[in-house]
C-alpha cells in the first residue's frame, strides 16, 4: 500500500520562471545538408573499385551482346520476318545510344569552348592590346549570335566597338553588353535554388531528404547556369561540372564560414533560437548561393572585371524575403 505524499504548496509557489535552467545553446547552424551534398559530389572511388566496375560493365555488355545475337539468329532461322524486325529494333537502339553519346560529346565540347575562351580573355587582358581584344569580341559574338535575348546588346557592342581604342576598354564593353543580361538570369537561378534548399531543409523532417534535395537542386542550378553562358551539357557533363564546382569550393575552403556568409549565418543563428531547422535552412541556402556564384565564375567566358561579382548576402536577402516570416511569427505567438 502506497504511503501518502506531503506537497508543500508554499515552497513550490516560491519558484519563478527565472529559476528554470537555461536552454542549451546548440551553437550556430552548420549547413549539414550542403556538407553532405559536397561529400557526395566530390567522392572519388578507388582504383580497384573503378577497375571492378569496368570489368563488370564489360562482362554484362558482352553477355547482352551474345544474348541479342543468339536471339536474332534464332528468329531468323525460325521466321525470317520476325528476325529482320528484331534486327531493325536492335539497330534502332544502337542508333539512339550513338545519338546520346554524341550529345554528351557536344556537351563536353561546349564546356571546353568556354574554358578556352576564358583563357583567351585573360591573355588579352594581360597583353592590353586592341588586336587580341578584337579577336575575343569576335569569338564572343559568334558564341551568342543565335541568342534572341542578346541581340540588343550585340547590336550596341557592334555600334560602339569602333569608338574604343584600347584592349581593356573593349573587353569591358563586351562584358557589360553581352554578359550583363546573362548575369541577371544566372542570379535568378541561384536565388530560386537557394530558396528551394532553404525551404525544404526547414520544413522536411526526414534525415537524408535535405541532402538529396540540396544535391539535386545544386546540380540543376549548375546545369542551368552553364546553359545560360553557352555551355549546355548532357548528364555526364553536368556531373563533371558539379564535381568541379564543389572541388574548387572545398579546395579554397569556400564552404566554410567567410565574410560573405556572416550575415546569412547570423540570420540563421537568430532563426535557430526559434527552430534549429529554420537556422539550418538559412545556412544551407547561403551555401547553395555560394555554389551558384562559383558556378558563374567557372562557366562565365569572361572573368568578372567591369561587372561586380555577386555577393551571397545580397542573393540571400532577395531569395528568402518573406519565406520564413510566417513560420517565425507563428512560433513567436506560440511561445
Amino acid at each position: 500500500m502506497a504511503k501518502p505524499v506531503l506537497i508543500n504548496l508554499d515552497e513550490a509557489s516560491s519558484q519563478t520562471p527565472s529559476d528554470a535552467p537555461p536552454v542549451p545553446d546548440l551553437g550556430l547552424p552548420t549547413g549539414r545538408a550542403m556538407e553532405g551534398a559536397a561529400a557526395v559530389a566530390v567522392a572519388q572511388p578507388s582504383g580497384l573499385v573503378r577497375f571492378a566496375v569496368w570489368v563488370l560493365g564489360s562482362l554484362i555488355s558482352f553477355m547482352i551482346s551474345v544474348a541479342l545475337y543468339d536471339f536474332v539468329t534464332g528468329l531468323l532461322a525460325r521466321n525470317s520476318a520476325l528476325g529482320w524486325v528484331a534486327f531493325g529494333l536492335i539497330g534502332l537502339a544502337i542508333a539512339v545510344l550513338l545519338v546520346l553519346a554524341l550529345r554528351e560529346a557536344l556537351g563536353f565540347y561546349r564546356l571546353g569552348r568556354l574554358d578556352h575562351l576564358r583563357a583567351e580573355v585573360e591573355a588579352a587582358r594581360q597583353a592590353d592590346l586592341l588586336k587580341p581584344a578584337a579577336k575575343v569580341v569576335d569569338h564572343m559574338l559568334s558564341l551568342y549570335k543565335n541568342r534572341p535575348d542578346l541581340r540588343w546588346g550585340a547590336a550596341r557592342l557592334a555600334e560602339r566597338r569602333a569608338d574604343v581604342l584600347d584592349g581593356d576598354g573593349l573587353l569591358n564593353l563586351t562584358e557589360v553588353e553581352l554578359l550583363g543580361p546573362i548575369d541577371l538570369a544566372a542570379r535568378a537561378e541561384i536565388e530560386a535554388a537557394a530558396r528551394r534548399v532553404a525551404t525544404v531543409t526547414a520544413i522536411v523532417p526526414l534525415a537524408l531528404a535535405d541532402v538529396v534535395v540540396a544535391l539535386f537542386s545544386n546540380l540543376s542550378m549548375i546545369r542551368k547556369i552553364a546553359a545560360l553562358y553557352g555551355g549546355r551539357s548532357g548528364t555526364l557533363g553536368s556531373l563533371k561540372l558539379l564535381r568541379r564546382v564543389f572541388s574548387h569550393l572545398l579546395a579554397t575552403g569556400a564552404l566554410a564560414l567567410g565574410d560573405d556568409l556572416i550575415g546569412s549565418v547570423a540570420g540563421g543563428g537568430i532563426l535557430g533560437k526559434l527552430s534549429r531547422r529554420f537556422g539550418e535552412g538559412v545556412v544551407n541556402g547561403a551555401l547553395t548561393a555560394r555554389v551558384g556564384v562559383a558556378a558563374m565564375e567557372l562557366c562565365r567566358p569572361m572573368p568578372f572585371a567591369a561587372l561586380p561579382r555577386p555577393k551571397v548576402t545580397n542573393l540571400m536577402s532577395r531569395a528568402l524575403t518573406g519565406v520564413f516570416d510566417g513560420f517565425t511569427s507563428s512560433d513567436t505567438k506560440g511561445e
